[in-house]
């Protein structure tokens, strides 16, 4: 036999209880029926109803007053309980307010992701939103599909990748793009496609990757490259480059942040491979938060305002110098 789940609420109208409550506080059915807005006969109907359904008196009228049953004080504590906790976690959410809100954001990052936005969105948020935190985490893949099904993170922002297939339950965003280039110390002068292929080169693969991107594209094109070493973090990549003769492939925007950091080049990629793209990634659950669609946009601003300004404008300034 099924079981009925919840068997007295189910045969419970449960809009007679403010009825009962009201009731129980004023001791009047003229001053409850007045605090709900409803009429002296529509009130004493429904107190008649839930006397049936409940098999009990629940009030009896002395003089001017309506007292209790017994039956009635004891439940009243409860109902009173029960609808003072439905009345605050049913109330609407407020609009998000990014200058007053202290919310706290679990974001999923890479270091690229990192060192290019949160310098840049920390310096707008300090005066747009300076109660908002973030508890950043390192993805330990792309896109984070197990940690925002599990709610873990509100946001990761990932690389996007040929091979990747969309989860019904994720929401992306097509973030930015970018051009791969290539650091090197600052003694080189050229690079040409012979010289990239006999080059040795450091890889930065955040998730232990087994082939890169452009290793695919060089294998399509039939090459291969000599790898030196590869590492998970991008931190110590720029001055293991500028110290040695490796080649390191970026996207742009990362290098001439990294530039800044070391005695480096910038030269172009010497072949040809589909432009590098970030995207937001979002659980269709939590992207529905007022703060996560929020800083989703805000993300978009930083981008539209920052990083493609930036691009346009350090690319054919900085390209093959020294800086």
């Amino acid at each position: 036999m099924m079981n009925i789940m919840h068997p007295a609420l189910r045969r419970l109208d449960l809009n007679l209880l403010p009825v009962f409550d009201a009731i129980y506080r004023h001791r009047s059915v003229r001053l409850a029926a007045d605090e709900l807005a409803m009429s002296t006969s529509a009130l004493s109907h429904a107190l008649s109803r839930l006397r049936m359904t409940l098999n009990d008196p629940l009030f009896f009228r002395e003089g001017h007053r309506m007292s209790p049953s017994v039956y009635a004080a004891q439940l009243a504590p409860s109902i009173a309980s029960a609808l003072s906790f439905l009345n605050q976690e049913l109330t609407p959410q407020p609009e998000f307010d990014a200058a007053s809100s202290t919310e706290s954001l679990q974001i999923g990052i890479t270091d690229f992701t990192a060192l290019c936005i949160f310098p840049a969105l920390m310096h707008k948020l300090q005066a747009a939103a300076p109660g908002l935190r973030f508890e950043l985490r390192y993805l330990p893949h792309s896109p984070a599909l197990t940690e925002l099904l599990a709610g873990e993170v509100d946001l990761a922002l990932g690389f996007s990748t040929p091979e990747e297939s969309r989860h019904p339950e994720l929401e992306e965003i097509g973030w930015f793009e970018d051009e791969y280039v290539v650091i090197c110390n600052a003694r080189r002068t050229r690079l040409t496609l012979e010289d990239y292929l006999v080059a040795r080169h450091l890889v930065v693969t955040p998730w232990n990757e087994k082939q890169g991107v452009l290793d695919v594209r060089l294998e399509q094109l039939g090459y291969t490259r000599h790898i030196a070493i590869k590492t998970p973090s991008m931190l110590s990549a720029p001055f293991i480059v500028a110290e040695s003769d490796l080649l390191m492939a970026i996207p742009r925007y990362a290098a001439e942040k990294l530039v800044a950091a070391a005695e480096l080049r910038i030269f172009a990629l010497p072949f040809s491979i589909p432009r590098f793209e970030v995207k937001i990634y979002s659980h269709k659950r939590s992207g529905q938060r007022g703060a996560t669609r929020w800083l989703q946009e805000a993300l978009q601003m930083l981008v539209q305002n920052s990083i493609k300004a930036s691009t346009a404008a350090g690319g054919s300034r900085r390209e093959g110098r020294v800086i």
